[in-house]
């Protein structure tokens, strides 16, 4: 009788493949999301991921998806015509993690979105984390605490218990002008992330 496969964690990674900006090379998905052309409030955001120990992780993988700043997916089942198309912004990035654990991305505020029953989801960042030691990548949004009447109403965010909800709040810093957003991901611990299913 055959033996079960063994399990595998989903890291560490093939960077070389996965994040070629850190080595000179150009890759499918980078961490910034912005042409000339695009359309809306250019912001950063910005972090760092903690392990269980508080300890900054070198070598985790984070990808990103978001509308455009006027809600729309660049996405061929996002075929609203009342909502306009941004050929500018395709909405994915992607990018690794430096030695201190840091990671980035230059992009656009998005707009709100639809959500189940006709209502509008407050404007938020989807983000995919992939690191050494887990066996399943793990799914999180960053939301912004600028859009607080939006974040009250939010069905996703509110299914984080109330006391966990500021988990997935950015905190908004300006530097030299531009809006930047500070995200930072604990995987474990007293201040874990809240993380979905998917």
């Amino acid at each position: 009788m055959p033996k079960q496969t063994p399990s595998q964690t989903v890291g560490p990674f093939f960077a070389y493949g996965l994040t070629p900006e850190a080595y000179g090379r150009a890759g499918v998905a980078g961490n910034n999301l912005l042409t000339d052309s695009t359309q809306g409030e250019r912001i950063r955001i910005e972090g760092v991921v903690y392990d269980s120990n508080g300890a900054p992780v070198s070598d985790a993988m984070l990808e990103i998806w978001q509308a455009n700043a006027a809600g729309r997916y660049d996405h061929p089942e996002d075929n609203r015509d009342d909502v306009a198309a941004d050929p500018g912004f395709h909405g994915f990035g992607r990018t690794g993690t430096d030695a201190e654990g840091r990671f980035h991305f230059d992009t656009i505020k998005p707009g709100p979105v639809p959500g189940r029953g006709n209502s509008l989801q407050a404007p938020h960042i989807s983000l995919t984390l992939f690191s050494r030691g887990m066996p399943n990548h793990t799914f999180t949004r960053i939301y912004f605490p600028d859009e607080t009447d939006a974040n009250a109403t939010d069905p996703v965010l509110a299914l984080a218990p109330a006391d966990r909800r500021e988990t997935l709040v950015a905190t908004r810093l300006d530097r030299s002008g531009q809006p930047v957003y500070r995200f930072d991901i604990h995987l474990q611990g007293e201040q874990e992330t809240v993380f979905f299913d998917a």
